[in-house]
């Protein structure tokens, strides 16, 4: 095969086509998997359902919770504004439920002795978390959790 471009043309040609070939497939993403929506729950599934058990938060927020999202049901004082609250964290490849990144830098402010721990499936994924108030990353974890999570500083 005979080139028309001169050599130093020909291989940038070469160069754009295989960076546009490189781009293509980040062209073809769903809309769900780019944006912030969490992947649909199928009914084989089971739907989205949390068990919440919360320790040493006071009287009026120690328990144990059910809720169920996508549709809404179960035994906590705010199913909808907890199941609000996880969609509003939840993003495509993400864990809302992660624990905080190893070496954080956090102030060491204490929250109280308020404990949680958060089982079951949340958008088909299983779910094991554990949460305290230990220091300003762990108060802040918790905080982006109420109301699945109890508010905690406010009378009960």
């Amino acid at each position: 095969m005979v080139s028309l471009l001169p050599a130093p043309g020909h291989r940038r040609l070469l160069a754009s086509l295989a960076t546009a070939a490189c781009l293509v497939p980040l062209l073809a993403v769903p809309a769900a998997a780019a944006g912030a929506m969490p992947p649909p729950v199928r009914p084989e599934d089971g739907g989205d359902h949390l068990t919440v058990v919360v320790r040493h938060a006071g009287a009026g927020r120690d328990g144990t919770y059910q809720v169920r999202c996508h549709p809404e049901s179960g035994r906590h004082p705010d199913v909808a504004g907890a199941c609000r609250a996880l969609d509003s964290h939840t993003r495509w490849g993400e864990d809302p439920f992660a624990p905080m990144a190893p070496g954080a830098l956090c102030t060491q402010l204490y929250g109280g002795p308020a404990t949680a721990r958060i089982t079951g499936t949340w958008a088909g994924r299983p779910v094991d978390a554990s949460y305290d108030r230990g220091d300003g990353c762990r108060i802040a974890r918790w905080d982006r959790m109420v109301p699945l999570l109890p508010r905690m500083g406010d009378p009960a």
